[in-house]
């Protein structure tokens, strides 16, 4: 008889309950897996699988009132490479790592024992090292070689550079980033990086686990990058180029310490050209020293001296107090309460007319001048000028100067020593401002070096302050103008200066410097200042020299002033003069 079972049918439904329950258990991971959690377990896989990679931003150009490129952003590239692979591809092909290494090395000018050096520190501290970094800021000529290599192991990322095509051109008003993360360190690079930096996007895309190579077809854009603005400057690049060449010979030849010299156009305000010798290239700030990398023109003041005398003289003559035939006795020293003034070289008395005092730069003689005007209106008309505070420019510490407690000087040395330029402070661009508003026929115009920074979508800000504003009037400016014409073709500079076909209006100076702890240094700062064509002022040059060992007088100067403004009237075809200055009598 045949054994069965007596229980066939129960059987098959426990069989088939516990294959359902086993179905059914797949069924809700799978639902879970699939539907309940999915994005959670995607995201999971992506992370694992994704790279996050950075778009630059490119910083955006700096260029001249033409639009020649000063500063530029270019693409730059960092070199790693993988230990891990290295190693492991030196397991298959017994070798290649030297020679990778080799070539490489020979790709960056760099002895390959750096690169299998790095690999097997790399390997000592973490066997699984898949990035160290050889080489960072790799030009493109360089990129080409090392990716023509096709070395497995090795990796290059882009990262944007900045390049200064024009060398030194203006370096001294750019400024430079710092090399190894690209952050701005001085000039406009600094005081303008709102308008250049560009904003960095991300993307993300797949790459491969075994070899980490971005997947074609997988890339996705989380955050768009935006190029920073073009930042536009009133210089002129061809102009800046010839006035650093002007005054670096100049220094050279009357073996000074350092020279500044400032263009401005004398209607509008704009700088034109700010040079100062030595200056920094951009593309190496590390060559000159640390005090030769930014603009003594905006940041180092000084006591101008008697090219502050033509301030003095218009605010007498605005007062009403004085005209250009008034008359003084000069002597070569006086006496004005607890005041001891006097002139630089000793001479008899001399009869002067305040053009005759100019002509001279007698401090006696313009002490006589300027106590006709009250303290309060005279420091008034300082600030008005704009001495005392930074220009509008707002250049990286940028000097305010320093007006010396005015109105209330604190003794009558100081009071009477304001009046020609001692006792206090200004910057290079401060007086060429002060000689722009006389050229202006009283007018002064906000100093400008910045036009206006252009975004990628048209839009421009930045734009400097245009508006106006009678310091003096037309008659007291005027007048001060006729006064320097005569400083220019009966002052002792007369055949140191001469611009044929042209009237000029100038006036020189020669002042000490503050040493920083109350004193004065004992080298000079020698200076000319003027404006040209007199008849109609076009441009103002300001020119100052420190320390010319060889020609320590405003005669080291003048050449540079001479030079300077006959490049400018050639450059922008100015008009020659059709009238004589008029005639002032000097003395009486």
């Amino acid at each position: 008889m045949k054994n069965t079972s007596r229980y066939p049918m129960r059987r098959v439904v426990v069989a088939g309950a516990l294959l359902v329950a086993f179905v059914a258990v797949f069924v809700v991971k799978l639902v879970e897996i699939q539907v309940v959690r999915a994005d959670e377990y995607n995201a999971e896989a992506e992370q694992v699988r994704s790279v996050e990679n950075t778009v630059y931003g490119a910083r955006g150009d700096i260029v001249d009132a033409n639009g020649t490129v000063l500063a530029g952003s270019v693409m730059r590239y960092e070199v790693t490479i993988s230990p891990a692979q290295a190693q492991a591809g030196e397991a298959d092909d017994p070798g290649q790592l030297a020679r990778g290494a080799a070539d490489l090395g020979a790709a960056l000018g760099i002895p390959s024992e750096q690169i299998t050096g790095q690999v097997a520190t790399a390997l000592a501290a973490d066997p699984d090292d898949n990035w160290e970094l050889v080489a960072k800021q790799v030009d493109i000529a360089t990129y080409d070689k090392i990716t023509a290599l096709d070395i497995p192991w090795v990796y290059t990322d882009p990262h944007p550079g900045r390049t200064y095509p024009n060398g030194a051109v203006a370096g001294n008003l750019i400024g430079f980033l710092q090399q190894d993360n690209g952050e701005p360190q001085a000039g406009l690079e600094l005081a303008q990086n709102q308008c250049l930096a560009g904003v960095d996007g991300t993307t993300t895309a797949l790459h491969s686990l075994e070899d980490w190579v971005d997947i074609p077809g997988t890339e996705r854009t989380i955050k768009q990058a935006e190029p920073g603005g073009t930042l536009k400057l009133t210089i002129d690049a061809d102009l800046q180029w010839e006035v650093q060449r002007i005054l670096a010979a100049r220094i050279d030849e009357v073996g000074a310490e350092w020279g500044m010299v400032t263009v401005m156009d004398a209607k509008t305000g704009k700088l034109l050209a700010v040079a100062d010798v030595p200056t920094v290239d951009p593309n190496d700030p590390a060559a000159v020293a640390e005090d030769d990398r930014g603009s003594r023109a905006f940041t180092d003041p000084f006591e101008p001296g008697s090219t502050f005398k033509a301030l003095t003289a218009a605010s007498a003559i605005d007062a009403g107090k004085a005209d250009p035939t008034s008359e003084v006795i000069a002597p070569y020293r006086k006496i004005f309460g607890d005041a001891d003034i006097n002139d630089s070289a000793y001479h008899d008395d001399l009869p002067l007319t305040l053009t005759g005092v100019l002509i001279e730069s007698s401090n006696t003689g313009m002490s006589q001048f300027g106590e006709l005007v009250s303290d309060e209106q005279r420091y008034q008309d300082m600030v008005d000028f704009g001495l005392g505070s930074p220009s509008e420019v707002g250049f990286p510490a940028e000097a305010s100067g320093d007006l010396n407690g005015g109105p209330d000087w604190p003794d009558d040395q100081t009071r009477y020593a304001t009046m020609f330029g001692q006792g206090l402070t200004t910057t290079a661009v401060q007086i060429a401002s002060v000689y722009q508003t006389l050229a202006n026929h009283g007018v002064r115009m906000p100093v400008q070096l910045v036009e206006g920074c252009e975004h990628a979508d048209g839009t421009v800000t930045e734009k400097p302050d245009t508006t106006p504003r009678e310091v003096v009037s037309a008659k007291a400016a005027d007048e001060t103008t006729a006064m320097l014409e005569r400083v220019y073709l009966e002052g002792w500079l007369a055949d140191e200066w001469n611009i044929p076909g042209y009237r000029v209006a100038a006036k020189t100076g020669t002042a000490q410097v503050p040493d920083g702890e109350g004193g004065y240094r004992h080298e000079y700062l020698v200076s000319v200042s003027g404006y040209a064509p007199a008849d109609d002022p076009q441009f103002v040059v300001s020119v100052s020299i420190f320390d010319a060992v060889k020609m320590n007088s405003s005669a080291a100067s003048a050449p540079v002033f001479r030079d300077v403004m006959s490049q400018v009237l050639k450059k922008y075809r100015t008009v020659p003069s059709g009238a004589p200055a008029p005639e002032l009598p000097a003395s009486w």
